[in-house]
């Protein structure tokens, strides 16, 4: 048989560009996911806050448990208002929020937010996927963090489903290292680039961040 030579052989031509190919295309991916994917060390600010503020590792909670009090009522008057749902139980979940957000390090306005998102605070909320409660969890997802609350139904539960929801939040955060990616994956939304979910739970907490700040100020005499 006639020896080939290397240099002018089609299939090895052929070889030789499919690799140079996929190559190339390898490193294009690789530039449009890291330009995508935020930098964890640099926090990305939505309406003048940041997402580090908002998952880490010591979200800012008061120390004066006045103004902390302060701060729930007025969350939950607001939210009561806005949402059209029982003052009680507004307050309610403000607390659970606050107790949760300190057991996990979630800032408890980041807990807010998302519940309204998922659930407009009905805590009988299912979705047809299967996610239940206030912050929607699939249980199917999470039984582990069900065992110590007696189950799956123990999600309609909506202090153990803010606790398990703001558990998740943080889990993700610790594993993806982006708050934004965080979110994202909170709402089953991972490889949607535009970030959409993030935005609308900012938005959110764009609208009660103010109420926060206001019951901060020092009251007057």
């Amino acid at each position: 048989m006639k020896a080939s030579n290397p240099r002018v052989h089609p299939a090895g031509s052929d070889a030789l560009r499919l690799v140079c190919l996929v190559a190339v295309f390898g490193f294009v991916l690789l530039m449009v996911h890291r330009a995508w994917q935020p930098d964890s060390h640099v926090p990305i600010a939505y309406d003048g806050f940041s997402l580090s503020q908002v998952i880490g590792d010591a979200p800012v909670q008061p120390g004066d448990p006045a103004v902390r009090e302060r701060e729930q009522r007025a969350l939950a008057e607001f939210i009561s208002r806005r949402w059209r749902i029982a003052e009680s139980a507004a307050g309610s979940f403000v607390a659970s929020a606050y107790l949760a957000g300190q057991e996990h390090s979630v800032d408890p306005v980041l807990i807010l937010a998302v519940m309204a998102i998922e659930s407009r605070y009905n805590p009988v909320a299912e979705s047809v996927v299967g996610a239940k409660g206030l912050m929607q969890v699939i249980p199917k997802f999470h039984l582990e963090k069900l065992l110590d609350h007696g189950g799956e139904q123990a999600l309609l539960n909506p202090d153990v489903n803010i606790r398990v929801g703001a558990q998740i939040l943080r889990e993700y955060h610790r594993r993806l290292g982006s708050q934004e990616l965080a979110l994202q994956m909170y709402a089953g939304a991972f490889d949607e680039p535009t970030l959409q979910y993030t935005a609308k739970v900012f938005a959110e907490r764009a609208r009660l961040e103010p109420v926060r700040q206001r019951a901060r100020k020092p009251q007057s005499a």
